[in-house]
C-alpha cells in the first residue's frame, strides 16, 4: 500500500473527526450512510457536514458510492487509519510516524516513535486483500454472522492478536512487548532483529532448532499452538534468540483440528532447517507429548475451546439441575397434598379422564358438499392446488391472465357453475419468446450490476440525468407526440 500520508492529520480539525466517527457509527448498521444520518450523528448542520464529506472525500478519507437501493458514504481504510493515530496521539503513546518495514497478506507494519523519541513497531492489520480473503475458512472471525465489513474484520484481528500477545508476555514467552492497540492497529516493541527466512548462515543451528521445538511445546503446554510456526514469523536477535510475532491464527489445543495443525509447524521447521542450514534434528516433539500446565486458550477465548469446556462441564450442570429439582419437588411435597384426587370433586375428574381416554379427533368435513366429483379440474404435476375460478365480469384483464395461464401450463378448465366447457386461447410463440428473452436479459442485468465509485453526490445527480435522458422521446414532450 506505501506510506501513509500522515501530514493531511495536522490540517484536520475537531468537526472532520466528528464526521469520520459519524460515518464510522453508522457503517456499524449500514453499508452506505447518507448525508442525514451523519449529520445527525454528528450532530452538525446539514450544510456543514456535507461540505466536510466533500473535503473528506476529496482527501479520499471517506468514499461516495451507489449501492442497490440508495447511495451513500462509507469509510475508506486511510480514514480508518487517521481515526486510529489520532486515537494514539492523544494517549501520547505515538509522536511521529516513520516508514514502511514490512508488508505481509493480512497486514502492513511501520515504525513510528513516542515522545521520548523512541523507535516503536506500529501493525496495521489489512484484511480484503486480494491473496487472503477465505476468511471463513482460515479464521473464526465471523462466528454467527453472515456478512461483515473487512474493515471490521480487521479490527478483530487486531483485538485478538493483542489479547494473545499481552497473555504471552506476562508469562515471559519471547515476543514483543504489547503497548497498546485501537481499532486495526496494534503499537508494540520494536524488535532488533532479522526474520528467519533472510538468515543464510547460523553459528549453531542445532541449538536454534532445539530451542524453537522447545518454545513450540511450550505454547502447546499452556493451551494454544500458533498454527504458522515457520521462518516468516520468528526473528532472530543479536544473539541467536529467538522472538516469536503474529498471532491472530492462533487455536487452543482442544481444537478439532489441533493435531494437524501441531504437526504441521514441526513439519515447517523441520524441512526449513534441512534446506537452508542443511540441518536434520532427529528428536522432535509430537502432540501426545504435550501435557496441559497453563490455559491462556480459555482466558482470551480462543477458537476451538468452547466445546471442549461444555462437554467438561456438562455433567455437572445436569447433576446441579438434578439437585435443583429434587429440591423444588421436596418444597412441593411439603405443600400440595399427596393424593390430589382427594380435593378435586370427581366431576372434574371423570371427564378429564374419559377426553384422555377418547379416540383422536376426526378430521372436519368440507364446507361446501354440493359439488359433483366429476366437476373437478384435472391437475398437472407442478400445481398442488386447483386455479382459482376467475370472475368473467373482470373484462380485459382476466382474458389476459388465462391467455397466460393456458399459455404457460397448458390446462383448460372447466366452470363448476355451469357444467360448461371453454378452451382458452394461447399466446403466439413470439411473443412467449420475447417475453422470456426479456425476464433473462433483466436478471442478467440485475445480477451484473457491481458498486460503482463516485466522488460526491453532484456525480450521483448527473447520473440520474442522463437515465432520464432515454424516457424523453425526440418527437414529443415527456414519451407525447404532439
Amino acid at each position: 500500500m506505501g506510506k501513509i500520508n500522515v501530514s493531511l492529520l495536522r490540517y484536520l480539525n475537531t468537526e472532520d473527526y466528528r464526521v469520520l466517527t459519524a460515518v464510522e457509527m453508522g457503517m456499524k448498521n449500514h453499508e452506505l450512510v447518507n448525508t442525514k444520518l451523519i449529520a445527525m450523528i454528528a450532530q452538525l448542520a446539514g450544510g456543514g457536514a456535507h461540505k466536510i464529506l466533500m473535503r473528506l472525500s476529496k482527501e479520499r478519507l471517506v468514499a461516495y458510492e451507489r449501492g442497490k437501493h440508495y447511495d451513500g458514504y462509507r469509510l475508506t481504510n486511510l480514514g480508518y487509519d487517521f481515526l486510529a493515530l489520532k486515537t494514539f496521539v492523544k494517549r501520547n503513546v505515538v509522536h511521529s510516524f516513520g516508514n514502511q518495514i514490512g508488508v505481509g497478506k493480512e497486514s502492513d507494519v511501520y515504525v513510528v516513535g513516542d515522545e521520548e523519541q523512541k523507535q516503536l513497531c506500529l501493525k496495521i492489520h489489512r484484511l480484503g486483500r486480494t491473496s487472503f480473503r477465505k476468511i471463513k475458512e482460515k479464521r473464526d472471525y465471523h462466528q454467527h454472522r453472515n456478512n461483515a465489513s473487512w474493515i471490521y474484520l480487521s479490527r478483530l484481528s487486531a483485538t485478538r492478536e493483542f489479547a494473545y500477545m499481552k497473555a504471552l508476555y506476562d508469562r515471559d514467552f519471547p515476543v514483543p512487548k504489547p503497548i497498546d492497540f485501537n481499532r486495526h492497529c496494534v503499537l508494540m516493541e520494536l524488535v532488533n532483529g532479522y526474520p528467519l527466512c533472510q538468515l543464510r548462515e547460523l553459528n549453531d543451528a542445532g541449538a536454534l532448532f532445539e530451542e524453537l521445538m522447545n518454545l513450540l511445546l511450550k505454547l502447546a503446554n499452556y493451551g494454544v499452538i500458533h498454527s504458522d510456526f515457520n521462518e516468516f514469523n520468528i526473528m532472530i536477535d543479536e544473539n541467536e534468540k529467538p522472538i516469536l510475532i503474529d498471532f491472530p491464527q492462533m487455536v487452543s489445543t482442544n481444537h478439532v483440528e489441533a493435531k494437524e495443525y501441531f504437526d504441521r509447524d514441526v513439519k515447517c521447521l523441520k524441512d526449513f532447517f534441512k534446506r537452508r542450514f542443511n540441518f536434520e534434528g532427529e528428536a522432535y516433539p509430537a502432540f501426545t507429548d504435550v501435557v496441559r500446565e497453563a490455559n491462556i486458550d480459555v482466558e482470551v477465548a480462543a477458537s476451538g475451546f468452547v466445546k471442549e469446556l461444555v462437554e467438561e462441564y456438562e455433567d455437572c450442570e445436569l447433576q446441579s439441575d438434578e439437585e435443583l429439582e429434587n429440591s423444588i419437588l421436596e418444597e412441593s411435597e411439603q405443600k400440595i397434598p399427596q393424593d390430589i384426587s382427594q380435593e378435586v370433586s370427581p366431576e372434574i375428574v371423570e371427564p378429564l379422564k374419559e377426553s384422555t381416554e377418547s379416540s383422536p379427533v376426526e378430521p372436519p368435513k368440507p364446507v361446501n358438499e354440493t359439488l359433483p366429483v366429476e366437476e373437478e379440474v384435472p391437475l398437472p404435476e407442478t400445481f398442488s392446488e386447483p386455479p382459482q375460478v376467475l370472475d368473467p365480469e373482470d373484462g380485459e384483464d382476466v382474458a389476459e391472465l388465462t391467455d397466460m395461464l393456458t399459455d404457460w401450463t397448458g390446462i383448460k378448465s372447466k366452470n363448476r357453475g355451469t357444467g360448461s366447457t371453454a378452451s382458452m386461447s394461447t399466446i403466439h410463440p413470439d411473443i412467449v419468446k420475447q417475453r422470456v428473452k426479456k425476464t433473462i436479459t433483466k436478471r442478467q442485468n440485475v445480477q451484473a450490476v457491481q458498486r460503482i465509485r463516485a466522488k460526491g453526490e453532484a456525480s450521483a445527480a448527473t447520473r440520474k440525468k442522463r437515465e432520464n435522458k432515454d424516457l424523453i422521446r425526440s418527437d414529443g414532450i415527456w414519451g407525447w407526440d404532439n
